[in-house]
């Protein structure tokens, strides 16, 4: 996005890329359908990340969601809103987008270099290994988008951490962000639910209460309605050594009428017929109960259905980094300008997922890195022009 903006100001870019191709996170998260944005309220929007959500106000102004979707469209990728709120192109892939923009990019004169992978700062320049050897530039502007400390794999590795420490920029530990969770589950339990997803449910925790569905895993849970929460279990575990998912079962019934329910049935009844036919829980949702409760809870009828509403799974441990959707800290905000240029080297710029931010997913990560990536290009034609 910055080279793009920059290139059609008239400047000459060049875009080194560590990897083999470019932008493979980005065709990573276009696997499943790629989700760019999200239409919710703008107001709501700009509140959902975290503490850093006024520092990134301003960028976020500069490219709202519906801006998004009007570039989107503008590379031939018609866009629509599905049911959750979230923006999807309508061929639900990230490579036709993804072969327009650079497209764009070449026809702008942009330069794209892979296998070029940065190794820090020679002198006043800035060296890259590459397949033809070392190789030190010496731009007038440059701009770190390297990415957080999620998927490595992808290229996202934070390597790049102790060269700005160096410098002497504030940079806060990297912790995972939408990430899952380890549960002890019990071995029975683990290998005969492993996989299975629980659908129609809440979830409650400091973050608040949201509707959804999750997947147990081998390791604890994990999926779109944990990953809403993930931020606040991850701090809760972090400060507190314990934390908790509760979840309700039966969201669709009051706890009064599963009490009655459940009353009705019939004791000599199995109790799997008896959750099925008084609480409609079956399959992976009874397992968890008997996992989860105690033996005098699934016998009394009114605590059952107390256990079935506030049901807590209790967590261990975020899943690691390296498996997390995105990443929590960075570069400290403290450590840039409002212009986003580090405040040790001026001239230097940076944007994306290596700053000190996170959000939920359903299209704000997405959004964030495009929007940082165009307020840092346009602070970058602004110095470049107070310069000459």
């Amino acid at each position: 996005m910055a080279a793009e903006v920059l290139s059609a100001s008239g400047h000459a870019v060049t875009v080194y890329e560590a990897m083999p191709t470019v932008a493979r996170k980005f065709l990573l998260a276009g696997k499943s359908g790629l989700n760019i944005t999200h239409s919710e309220d703008y107001a709501r929007f700009v509140t959902r990340f975290g503490k850093a959500s006024d520092q990134l106000w301003t960028a976020l102004d500069g490219f709202t969601p519906d801006d998004v979707r009007a570039w989107a469209e503008g590379l031939g990728t018609e866009t629509f809103t599905g049911s959750s709120g979230r923006v999807f192109p309508k061929v639900m892939k990230a490579s036709p987008l993804l072969r327009a923009w650079i497209a764009r990019l070449e026809a702008q004169g942009v330069e794209i270099l892979t296998r070029h992978r940065w190794t820090g700062f020679e002198a006043d320049g800035y060296a890259f290994e590459t397949p033809k050897g070392g190789l030190v530039v010496h731009p007038d502007a440059a701009l770190l988008a390297l990415g957080g400390a999620s998927w490595p794999r992808l290229g996202s590795n934070a390597a790049w951490a102790p060269w700005l420490r160096e410098k002497g920029v504030s940079i806060a530990p990297f912790r995972p962000a939408n990430c899952g969770f380890d549960v002890d589950w019990s071995e029975t339990f683990r290998e005969r639910f492993a996989g299975e997803p629980l659908k129609s449910v809440t979830a409650t925790s400091p973050a608040g209460t949201f509707p959804g569905e999750f997947v147990i895993t081998r390791h604890g849970i994990e999926g779109s309605l944990v990953y809403a929460h993930s931020a606040a279990l991850r701090d809760a575990l972090e400060t507190r050594k314990l934390a908790s998912l509760i979840i309700d079962l039966a969201p669709g019934r009051s706890t009064e009428r599963l009490a009655k329910d459940l009353a009705r049935q019939d004791r000599k009844a199995s109790r799997s017929n008896r959750l099925r036919k008084g609480a409609g829980l079956d399959g992976v949702k009874t397992a968890l109960l008997r996992e989860l409760a105690n033996e005098t809870d699934l016998q009394d009828a009114s605590r059952l259905a107390n256990i079935i509403k506030s049901l807590p799974i209790p967590l261990t441990r975020p899943r690691p980094l390296s498996e997390a959707i995105s990443s929590a800290g960075g570069i400290e905000w403290s450590a840039l300008d409002d212009s986003y240029m580090l405040a040790v080297n001026p001239g230097l710029f940076a944007a994306g997922e290596m700053l000190d931010w996170e959000a939920p997913t359903g299209g704000y990560l997405l959004t964030a890195c495009l929007a940082t990536g165009k307020a840092a290009a346009h602070s970058i034609i602004n110095w470049l022009r107070a310069k000459s």
